[in-house]
C-alpha cells in the first residue's frame, strides 16, 4: 500500500474516532448524497485526497528520496438547533483530533489544517463546512 493511501486511511480512522467534543457519526471517502442521510449520521465528513505538489529531497537515480505535501478536503455536514455552533464545534473537534497524531501513524512528517470555509448558509437546514488538511511526506520513488 502506498504511503499517500496509508495516510487517507489513516485520516478516516482518527476522524472515525473522535469523540469530544462532539461525536462524529460517518465518515466516508466515497461520494454521498447528505439529504439522504438520516438524523442519527450527522456529523458526516467525505474525506477527499486533493492537490499533491512532489520533489525530489536527494539526488540519485531509482532511490531518490522524495518530499510530498498533499492536501486532503473534508466536506463536512451538520445538523441542529444552532448551525454556526455545530460547525464551530466540527472544525473543533476535527483539527483536535488530527492533532493527537500529525505524523499519521508514522507515514507523515507534518499535519495542519491550513483552510476552512463554510457554506454560509447555502444549505440550510444542513450547515457545511470544508477544511483543507495539508500533510508533508517523505517517501523513496517507486514505493510511493
Amino acid at each position: 500500500m502506498s504511503i499517500r493511501e496509508s495516510i487517507a486511511q489513516n485520516m478516516v480512522t482518527t476522524l472515525q474516532n473522535i469523540t469530544s467534543p462532539i461525536s462524529i457519526k460517518y465518515v466516508t471517502r466515497e461520494p454521498f448524497d447528505f439529504d439522504k442521510l438520516s438524523n442519527a449520521q450527522f456529523p458526516a465528513i467525505l474525506v477527499r485526497s486533493g492537490t499533491e505538489d512532489r520533489e525530489d529531497s536527494s539526488l540519485g537515480g531509482s532511490i531518490t528520496q522524495r518530499m510530498a505535501t498533499i492536501n486532503y478536503d473534508l466536506i463536512c455536514f451538520v445538523k441542529g438547533a444552532s448551525i454556526d455552533s455545530a460547525r464551530n464545534n466540527i472544525i473543533e473537534a476535527i483539527e483536535e483530533g488530527l492533532d493527537v497524531d500529525r505524523y499519521r501513524g508514522g507515514n507523515a512528517l507534518d499535519t495542519q489544517v491550513i483552510n476552512i470555509e463554510i457554506d454560509e448558509g447555502s444549505i440550510d437546514p444542513i450547515g457545511g463546512v470544508i477544511m483543507t488538511i495539508r500533510v508533508l511526506y517523505q517517501y523513496t520513488r517507486g514505493t510511493t
